[in-house]
Parts: structure tokens; sequence; C-alpha cells
């Protein structure tokens, strides 16, 4: 491969990983909390095609990576989503706590995926004279670009609007009547997020979510990765 093929592909391996395993994890969460729904629908799996999402898992992320690397050439950022793994709260057996946990799987296996990318580099600093310049440089880029996408995926899913994972996660934390008045939001959750996404910005550069994510996840969230997996920052 070359030009901006290998760039490409490390982007999109990176990407898919983050975002299929995001997915299985709640899958694995849900059965071991007692539903077994998405075992019976097949997703109960590691496997990346099961979960893929022909919009949120190849569209979506396609379009961001040919735009930014068609316009700066290199992939700074990315986003997008997995076909939702199917949980019965009802066969939980605590469907409120229950449910937050299943919820919390999903951020919490991004951050061990960042953990496992940032932990990926020390063989590679190990292998830096043997290796090939050109493979050395895009096993770094898998490494970077792995870290951010699990990073900003996690957090993201972390706002606390349902039916995000942290709108769930509140769900399950507040008293009851709270927790109802959430959960309701759940219809119209999906409409919220893009509010604040794409309007919020326009009314004030203040107020970019987006932009404010992306700052921290490349900043001190990456920062703190490197330095859990042992490097020095």
């Amino acid at each position: 491969m070359t030009g901006w093929l290998p760039e490409l592909a490390v982007a999109i391996l990176a990407t898919v990983l983050a975002i299929t395993l995001h997915e299985a994890a709640h899958g694995y969460a849900a059965l071991a909390l007692g539903d077994d729904t998405a075992q019976r629908a097949g997703r109960l799996s590691l496997n990346p095609l099961r979960h893929v999402d022909p919009v949120g898992t190849v569209l979506l992320p396609g379009i961001l990576l040919l735009v930014q690397l068609l316009t700066i050439g290199r992939v700074e950022a990315m986003f997008g989503w997995a076909k939702p793994v199917p949980v019965d709260v009802r066969r939980l057996r605590d469907p409120r706590s229950g449910m937050a946990l299943v919820a919390a799987a999903g951020p919490a296996m991004n951050v061990f995926l960042a953990w496992c990318a940032a932990m990926l580099a020390h063989p590679l600093e190990s292998l830096g004279g043997t290796l090939p310049p050109e493979a050395m440089a895009l096993g770094i880029r898998f490494v970077i670009l792995s870290i951010l996408a699990n990073l900003l995926l996690g957090l993201f899913n972390l706002l606390p609007v349902p039916p995000l994972d942290g709108g769930r996660i509140l769900v399950g934390l507040l008293p009851a009547p709270l927790a109802m008045q959430v959960a309701r939001l759940e219809r119209g959750g999906l409409l919220i997020v893009l509010l604040l996404i794409f309007v919020l910005p326009r009314i004030s550069p203040s107020l970019d979510l987006l932009g404010w994510l992306v700052e921290l996840v490349t900043g001190p969230g990456f920062n703190l990765i490197l330095w859990l997996a042992g490097h020095g920052t």
C-alpha cells in the first residue's frame, strides 16, 4: 500500500475495534447479570462483523476518514457507532442497577482498549531497530489512533443523556422519581445529542461540546493513558 492507504487501513482498524468491542462488552455484561438476549440473538461475539451498522460503522467513519485524508492528509478525529446489542432489562437480576452496569461496560471496555493500545507501544519501542521505518510508523500511528478513538468514544457515551450509556447509568443511580424523569428523555435522546453537537456550537463557540471532548482526549486523557501504561510523560 502506498500514499494514504496505510493510514486509512490503520484508522479503520482502530475505529472498528473501538466501536464493535464497545457493543460486545454490553452483551457480555448483560449475560453476566442474567440476560441472555444478546447471546440468543448471536450478538455475544468479539467478531466485529457481528456488530457492524451500515451507517454508523461504515458510511459515517468512511466519510470522515476520506475528508480528513483529502484535506489535511491525516486522520485526527473519528466518530461512529455500532449496531446496539439487544438487552432485556426485565431479565436482569436487578433491573435498575443491572442496566447501569451493562451501560458502564461499554465505556469501560474503551478505556481498557486504550490502555492495551498504549501497552502495545512497549514492544514497538523494543523493535525500533529491526522493523522497517514504514512499519514502525504505521504501528505507532495505530497505537495513537486506537487510544484517541477509544477515549473519545468512551467519553462521548458517558454524556448523561439517554440512550447514551451515561444517561442509562444516571437512571440507575438516581432516586426512582428522578430516574423516571431522565428515562423519559430516551425517546428524544438522539435529537438532544445532535443539538448538543451541531447546534450549540453555532450559537456560541464556548458551547462546542465535541470540541471540548476532543481537546480533553488529545491532551490530559491521552497523557493519562500513556502514564497508566508505564510511559513517562
